[in-house]
């Protein structure tokens, strides 16, 4: 039998199996701004990691927008050994770009300040594909050039000021009940652009969750790092607990819209959960271990259905807020509590697709050690973003085209290695 390729559908499958588009209720603006971090953020404040959010002027906005990297001058400390007089006349005086925005400067050194090292964002998104610029090659920054420099290298930072909106539609459209209604004319709301800069701190990336949110109930979660962790599987029902209480109690009846993906980090002893970010429920929003098409078509877990709900014939299933623990409906009024059931059963159920064994938890999805995409050897995270474009589009031309790219990329290499060994060089004396 020949081989397909990945994602064909053979001959004589179904023509409805999969749908000509994913079947996403229409992404408004007001979700996309709900969103925007300085709009959850003050609702929010206690449960986030400790952050300043600085709102930005047009004079710094067109700064990001701007071709090319232009960097406020720092000043040179002159080491023992240097003869001050050659730091007394600097000659012509470097270009300073933040004198159009000397508050906003002020604001990110004195936050650096305080903080000590900061990561930064803009309204939804960090710059981790501009980490190839940082010398630390993450997003941790030590002064203010180094959060200017990962802001304007970043192409998800450069797509939170050109395209935020992309594929939304006004609310009006939506008080419709045909979706295929057509969109009435609306003006593109404006951005109240924010800078973020978050105290930084080392994050363990096996303990951060992605989680679903559809119609207010908690559908699924799986971790945010695409790696193998062994010790998450015994601790995967701790997680699961932790994470849908918090829910629960702080986000179920406070976010604006019912449909969201937030994510979360619960570090040792785990007994706390920290908010990080909540995101569009759109394509845009990455699903990692699942696929939308496979979130979107979920059932939703039955043990938090509405106490009056028919289809249970007045029975229901619910966790504990205090402990965690699962109770049934007879079980709140007796007392007595049940336990959790495997969770290899409940993912047996799941790909079963019986309605009757349909798991009553939140689906938790973690990277198994035999998965051919746990360990991300092949492709590094963000590659496309790393290479500049002008050298892609160079390497798209034809061969005259790829020529010149492989020039271009050779001049690059020299200058790193020049560079590199001028530095081992000052290092040395």
């Amino acid at each position: 039998m020949p081989l397909m390729e990945p994602g064909a559908v053979p001959v004589d499958a179904p023509s409805n199996d999969l749908p000509d588009r994913l079947p996403f209720p229409p992404i408004t603006y007001s979700h996309i701004l709900n969103c925007s971090y300085h709009s959850w953020h003050p609702r929010y404040r206690t449960l986030a990691p400790k952050s300043r959010v600085i709102p930005l002027s047009p004079q710094f906005i067109t700064y990001l927008r701007a071709d090319g990297i232009v960097l406020p001058p720092e000043p040179v400390r002159p080491r023992d050994d240097d003869d001050l007089d050659t730091f007394s006349d600097s000659g012509e005086e470097a270009e300073d770009p933040s004198t159009e925005w000397a508050d906003i400067h002020t604001q990110v050194k004195d936050t650096i300040a305080e903080f000590g090292k900061v990561t930064p964002k803009l309204n939804w998104s960090a710059p981790k594909d501009a980490t190839f610029m940082s010398a630390t090659n993450d997003t941790k920054c030590a002064t203010p050039n180094d959060v200017y420099l990962l802001l304007k290298s970043s192409d998800f930072i450069t797509h939170d000021l050109q395209h935020p909106f992309d594929d939304c539609v006004s609310d009006s459209t939506t008080n419709g009940d045909d979706p295929e209604a057509p969109a009435l004319d609306s003006p593109i709301p404006n951005v109240p652009y924010h800078l973020v800069l978050r105290k930084y701190a080392n994050f363990n990336p096996s303990l951060e969750f992605r989680c679903f949110v559809r119609n207010r109930k908690l559908l699924c979660m799986c971790q945010r790092d695409l790696n193998y962790f062994d010790f998450l599987f015994d601790m995967r029902d701790m997680f699961r607990s932790r994470i849908q209480s918090f829910f629960d109690e702080k986000l179920r009846d406070t976010f604006p819209d019912p449909n969201f993906v937030f994510d979360v980090y619960v570090p040792a002893p785990h007994q706390r959960v920290w908010l990080v970010d909540i995101n569009p429920w759109a394509q845009r929003t990455d699903s990692l271990l699942f696929s939308w098409l496979e979130i979107l078509r979920m059932k939703d877990p039955i043990g938090f259905q509405e106490e009056d709900d028919d289809d249970l014939n007045g029975g229901f299933v619910r966790i504990s807020l205090r402990d965690g623990s699962i109770m049934t409906s007879d079980e709140v009024t007796s007392g007595v509590v049940e336990e959790v059931e495997n969770s290899e059963d409940e993912e047996e159920h799941m790909e079963e697709g019986d309605d009757e064994l349909a798991p009553f938890l939140p689906e938790v999805r973690l990277v198994k050690k035999n998965d051919p995409e746990a360990y991300q050897f092949s492709t590094p995270q963000y590659s496309a973003h790393k290479v500049p474009k002008d050298l892609v589009d160079a390497s798209l031309a034809g061969p005259g085209g790829m020529s010149e790219f492989m020039g271009k990329w050779q001049e690059i290499l020299a200058r790193q290695t020049m560079q590199q060994q001028q530095d081992d060089s000052s290092d040395s004396e």
